[in-house]
């Protein structure tokens, strides 16, 4: 016991203690406002412009001032897509993004594999931004300690784990500061530059329109096309973390729709003027590739080098430390979102049931701790190389960006003779389409042989896992009708009692104080609850006079969507176990209810047993479980067996519990 309770003494500290699901506050206390949600959510999106740009420029392989159209084409598809997803969020103001999109507008399988897509771009988000960040901050550092870059990615993955796991505004207020710090010294420095550099546009403009000669001579006017095509491409990075506003919605402050709205703006006004102006800036500077600096460091280099050393380079360090902590805490959006995705997915059931519940800080540890350890391995096979893990990132994110929009498209169409405004709605989803089809083909078709293709077979298995999953699911569900036939029997009969007692021809069963009594686990009103309250009463008959109905409703990220949810889940439960009380009433037992809701079912079963234990004094605690025609370590994996974790419960208190076997 002395280990058990020092265990839970550090999770306490480490994790932090139990919330409570039934507080009425505590929906508020957990929800993000826009700003905490333009910083947890637009962190993923705003570290983009530390490589997007580069990736971009680069591109262009010396013609930079085409870098006007890749910076205009940016900014365009940046509204596009944010504008779009401003569509779906209306559309599904409960969240769910592409995954949901997928599911009820295209179809279940379709969504899955947006679902899938989304999973492991979370998974490489997280991977990338931690180890884009550790590299950042290690160039500042001397080159004897770059060896340990590997370990400090390492930690930096687990270190947000463990934030993540204490609650989301515990993982994202401590960011607020270097979000901030990113904010106003890039800001700052777009501005310096437009303003210092005001006297240079007609310049620029001329440039441009040279280059644009130049380009269309050497390459023709399809060549010229091509080139900025594949700029535009290329940084492509810029776009991901847009969607993850639709997927948080749940995480949101009320009212969530209004809130997602002022997020998304936050997030499409913030990436449009800090990818814009740096591109802008590159070319206003003139800014070339140097061994060892990314073009951010170089732009910032020329632009303080007539600033004086002390206040010049102070600038320029607290820039690009703000700009590799911030590459470091992208890695939030990849946490808040992907266990979401999940627990939706899971919900569904592509995936185990388990990842939809919540531990006792109300987080979906599960999924948490996949994604943190997924990305751990991913971090530790790729040995923290950005070049490496940079070509797996972009193409899954482009996946559901395109299915999404294609459903939407897909919906307006079919709503037409409905819904008021749906050409316009329709145009904005359908350039949406074609923008981020686009992109989808070109980097697939670019990264594909330098190493793409693993992103693709990863995810490629991660649909077949989950198609085998369903699978499973759908046969159990199979097996369960064929065990439905009691139900309905059982209801014909509580229908003709609740006709009887109308007429006043039943008598209520008296309490006998020292009658054996039987307290049954059950699950909601259905086939195994009737098939264990059957099995006792066939296999003791006449045994037990009293019978007690233990029913615990469990918190999970399907329900835990607000107050409303929680209390229809506390009346659905008490209405459920009622029936049981009613049917044996009505057959001459005495039978009462005992019901909670909670996160640990268990625990809260636990919590009941004092007060049966008071009342009755000769009580046999009983619970059914599922025996399937075949079990194998998936069946295990894939179904609960709280019943087992509650016998050995009940036997360290001294109580006896009997578990009866229901075969299917």
């Amino acid at each position: 016991m002395g280990l058990i309770s020092g265990i839970k003494r550090a999770k306490s500290i480490i994790v932090g203690g139990a919330r409570d699901p039934q507080d009425k506050r505590v929906f508020h206390n957990l929800s993000l406002i826009a700003f905490l949600a333009w910083v947890g959510l637009g962190s993923d999106g705003l570290s983009s412009s530390c490589y997007g740009p580069e990736e971009a420029f680069l591109a262009l392989h010396g013609h930079t001032y085409l870098a006007i159209f890749v910076a205009l084409g940016t900014a365009v598809t940046i509204f596009i897509i944010s504008h779009s997803y401003s569509q779906i969020i209306e559309l599904f103001p409960t969240g769910g993004g592409g995954y949901l999109v997928g599911s009820k507008l295209l179809s279940p399988k379709v969504g899955m594999i947006s679902g899938c897509a989304l999973l492991i771009d979370y998974v490489m988000t997280v991977t990338l931004s931690v180890a884009s960040g550790a590299d950042a901050i290690f160039s500042f550092l001397p080159p004897v300690f770059y060896p340990y870059r590997l370990y400090f990615a390492i930690f930096g993955v687990i270190l947000l784990t463990i934030l993540n796991m204490r609650g989301i505004k515990e993982a994202v207020i401590p960011l607020v500061p270097i979000f901030l710090t990113f904010v106003a010294t890039h800001l700052f420095a777009i501005l310096y530059t437009l303003v210092t550099h005001s006297m240079k546009f007609g310049e620029v403009y001329h440039a441009t329109g040279i280059e644009i000669n130049r380009s269309y001579n050497e390459l023709g006017l399809f060549g010229m096309l091509i080139i900025i095509l594949k700029a535009y491409s290329m940084g492509a990075g810029t776009f991901t973390g847009i969607e993850a506003v639709s997927n948080g919605l749940p995480i949101l402050r009320d009212p969530k729709v209004k809130t997602a709205h002022k997020t998304m703006n936050y997030i499409a006004i913030s990436l449009t003027v800090t990818v814009t102006g740096i591109i802008l800036a590159y070319l206003l500077y003139k800014v070339s590739p140097e061994p060892g600096k990314t073009l951010n460091a170089v732009f910032f280099e020329r632009m303080t080098q007539n600033w004086g050393a002390g206040f010049g380079t102070g600038f320029m360090l607290i820039t690009l430390i703000s700009e590799a902590v911030l590459l470091f805490i992208a890695a939030q959006t990849g946490f808040l979102d992907g266990p979401r995705v999940l627990s939706n997915m899971a919900l569904d059931r592509w995936f185990p049931t388990r990842f939809a519940m919540l531990s006792d800080r109300l987080v979906t540890q599960n999924g948490i701790l996949l994604m943190g350890g997924a990305a751990l391995i991913m971090m530790i096979i790729a040995k923290g190389s950005v070049k490496f893990l940079i070509v797996l990132y972009s193409i899954n994110v482009f996946v559901t960006f395109s299915l999404s929009q294609l459903g939407m498209v897909r919906h307006w169409w079919k709503g037409r003779k409905t819904e008021k405004g749906w050409l316009k709605k329709m145009i904005i989803n359908g350039v949406g389409l074609t923008c981020t089809t686009f992109i989808l083909i070109s980097v697939v078709v670019i990264k594909f042989g330098e190493g793409g293709w693993i992103t693709i077979f990863i995810t490629g298995s991660l649909v077949l896992l989950a198609l085998y999953i369903k699978r499973h699911y759908d046969r159990t569900f199979v097996l369960l009708k064929k065990l439905d036939v009691i139900v309905d029997s059982v209801e014909a009969s509580i229908y003709n009692i609740e006709e009887n007692n109308h007429e006043g021809d039943t008598k209520e069963p008296e309490f006998d104080p020292r009658g054996k009594t039987a307290a049954i686990l059950v699950n909601g009103f259905n086939a195994l609850g009737l098939h264990t309250l059957m099995s006792v009463l066939r296999i003791f008959s006449g045994t037990y006079k009293n019978f007690v109905f233990i029913s615990v409703g469990s918190i999970d990220a399907g329900n835990f969507k607000g107050l409303s949810e929680v209390e229809n889940l506390t009346t659905h439960i008490q209405e459920d176990t009622n029936r049981y009380v009613s049917y044996m009433k009505a057959h001459g037992f005495y039978a009462e209810a005992h019901t909670s809701i909670g996160i640990d079912v268990v625990d809260e079963i636990m919590k009941l047993v004092p007060d049966i234990e008071n009342k009755f004094s000769n009580t046999v605690y009983f619970g059914g479980q599922l025996v399937f025609p075949e079990e194998t370590i998936i069946s295990k994996i894939l179904h609960n067996y709280i019943v087992f974790t509650a016998q050995r419960k009940f036997y360290t208190q001294g109580l006896p519990f009997v578990i009866l076997p229901i075969r299917v």
